[in-house]
């Protein structure tokens, strides 16, 4: 597999997760750690189901503990903190520290072995990270001592999405096949927080459960797997700018489906966070063929 090649499937895991919120919101009222808990057992299943014919498949859950914690402590400790941000800081503000992660990929992408940082790939993360501050502009609505926790959590949550998005190019030996052990773990991770902390609400009608498919099908099934393929394989730099598209692309979706109104700031972040991702992948697109 070639380099452009996995970029590509990596950056179809940024589609996807742009159908995250979306899809969450035709859930209907499902807690998050229940929901979350619903749809990586899904998502796990999703990966089990790509190992029929390959008995060679199973060998990839033997992985020293190390890879285990960064696995899980990725997806699960990542998705935890920015559900307690959610829990106790306004979702703007949340969001904002959230969206973090896309420039602190590429500047970690540095520090990889054979990787460089070039000047065009931190001036791409930059504007994504203009666009993504304009995006939510105007959604803002102040924040009291009470909602810090939330804050720092999403500010964590950002760093360790990071890190472990680097660090699975560090483990690329590692088959794209132990995510589903990931998934399949976080699932009872948060099947256990839901136990604890929440109240079970089970979907009321089929198109809920249909969405409850559809997240554990993609944007909690899929995404992962393709994301884990262009992290090890493709151009890091080049995803974690173009990673900005996310909030942008959700947004577009929720206007599509009437749950959110076009606006001047949205155009502007639009046309930001384009050409920031084009300028970051000006090597990929511009390579000679």
């Amino acid at each position: 597999m070639t380099s452009r090649t996995a970029t590509l499937i990596g950056l179809t895991a940024i589609l996807m997760w742009s159908l995250l919120a979306v899809m969450t919101v035709a859930t209907g009222k499902i807690p998050a750690f229940q929901l979350a808990a619903m749809t990586f057992a899904i998502g796990g299943l999703v990966g089990l189901l790509t190992w029929i014919g390959r008995s060679e498949a199973a060998l990839s859950l033997r992985q020293p503990p190390a890879v285990w914690v960064v696995g899980i402590g990725g997806l699960f400790g990542y998705h935890a903190l920015y559900f307690l941000a959610l829990r106790f800081a306004p979702p703007a503000e949340a969001g904002l520290l959230n969206y973090l992660w896309p420039l602190l990929i590429v500047l970690f992408s540095s520090f990889l072995p054979g990787e460089r940082l070039a000047v065009h790939h931190v001036i791409g993360a930059m504007l994504g990270l203009v666009g993504t501050v304009l995006l939510f502009a105007g959604n803002t609505s102040g924040f009291a001592q009470g909602q810090l926790p939330g804050l720092i959590a999403a500010f964590i949550a950002a760093f360790v999405w990071a890190a472990y998005s680097v660090m699975s190019r560090r483990l690329k030996a590692v088959p794209t096949d132990a995510v589903s052990g990931f998934c399949l773990a976080t699932a009872v991770l948060a099947a256990l927080m839901h136990l604890a902390l929440e109240t079970t609400v089970w979907p009321e009608t089929a198109l809920q459960w249909l969405s409850v498919l559809a997240l554990g099908i993609g944007p909690v099934g899929a995404a992962f797997y393709a994301w884990d393929i262009g992290m090890k394989r493709g151009d890091i730099r080049v995803l974690g700018a173009a990673s900005y598209a996310t909030p942008l692309l959700s947004t577009g979706f929720l206007i599509a489906a009437g749950f959110a109104k076009a606006s001047t700031n949205i155009a502007l972040a639009a046309i930001l966070i384009a050409g920031g991702g084009l300028i970051a992948a000006k090597d990929m697109v511009l390579r000679k063929r």
